[in-house]
């Protein structure tokens, strides 16, 4: 898995829990939801990606997600 792809399962499940935390624990976990949707605005505008970073540092390779 490269780490394009990586990042955008990790962005699609952080998203996916938080919908599921707030409509069965508390609505404040929509907050996190927002959060995730902010992260990758301005990773696109910005390409500044801390969960990138992170899973670099991992060992996870850089590639095209689309390739």
């Amino acid at each position: 898995m490269t780490l394009d792809r990586a990042v955008m399962m990790f962005a699609g499940f952080m998203i996916l829990l938080s919908l599921a935390l707030g409509t069965w624990v508390s609505g404040w976990w929509y907050l996190l939801t927002a959060f995730v949707g902010v992260n990758l605005i301005q990773a696109s505008v910005t390409g500044f990606c801390p969960a990138a970073m992170v899973m670099k540092k991992a060992g996870i390779r850089p590639g095209n997600a689309f390739q």
